[in-house]
């Protein structure tokens, strides 16, 4: 089994990566609305939603909004937390929907978590796929060449009397990071793989679904693209109009 399909949706990821918070997934659904211009009774996919942390703040928005995740524990808990919201277990590399949406989100990087990156670029057809002509696909990565730079090899954490110990390293085009969890005695450990992202690599990606890129640049402060400075590439594409995908 994928090692994502292990991780995510045990209470230990929602306690490792819990000081995401929510001004952080306000600041992401506020620029997406803003930049993209959408309105109240506009849909939105947000593709890889988790526990729903931004699908909450699109949805008080007054946009229509639907998460998919692979993990059914993450759906359950989105579904109590933004009951107006709809919600599936999906594997975002298989098609969700055909020319419904106005807008596209894969944020956090949810992309790279396997070896094969053709499983990546059915994730971004697929999301092309489910967008209205003329509909607007953001996409949020790590930058690779950023990270590579500020590795932190290894570090520790504390939080509700669980300790995280962590450390990380490149192996060939990936980051991998083993995490080593101790609670009240008992010692688990998990490991993520996740590709560190070139920014050539994604727009080529972008391009071959068939979206148009309108603009590359970090997140969630939407400064222009830096290949050394930035910590994030966020991609804004649009499906051009009369370019439905079959």
């Amino acid at each position: 089994m994928a090692w994502f399909k292990d991780w995510f949706g045990t209470p230990y990821y929602a306690l490792l990566y819990g000081h995401r918070d929510e001004a952080d997934a306000r600041l992401w659904a506020d620029l997406i609305i803003g930049r993209l211009g959408l309105r109240p009774g506009d849909q939105l996919l947000d593709l890889a939603c988790g526990r729903g942390r931004h699908a909450a703040h699109f949805a008080a928005a007054g946009l229509r909004v639907t998460g998919v995740d692979l993990s059914a524990p993450s759906i359950a808990e989105a579904r109590q937390r933004v009951p107006e919201a709809e919600f599936h277990v999906h594997d975002i590399r298989a098609p969700f929907a055909q020319a419904r949406f106005d807008a596209v989100v894969c944020l956090f990087t949810s992309l790279g978590y396997s070896r094969d990156r053709g499983d990546d670029q059915r994730a971004v057809d697929a999301a092309a796929r489910a967008l209205k002509p003329d509909g607007a696909f953001v996409l949020d990565l790590m930058n690779g060449e950023h990270v590579r730079h500020t590795l932190v090899p290894q570090e520790r954490l504390d939080t509700h009397q669980v300790r995280f110990t962590i450390t990380r390293s490149l192996d060939g085009g990936d980051i991998v990071k083993r995490i080593q969890v101790d609670d009240h005695g008992c010692t688990k450990e998990f490991k993520e793989r996740v590709h560190a992202w070139r920014v050539d690599e994604v727009e080529a990606m972008v391009r071959r679904s068939g979206l148009r890129i309108e603009a590359i640049t970090d997140g969630p402060d939407p400064r222009p693209f830096d290949p050394a400075a930035s910590e994030r590439i966020v991609v804004w594409a649009r499906l051009p109009a009369g370019n439905e995908r079959p």
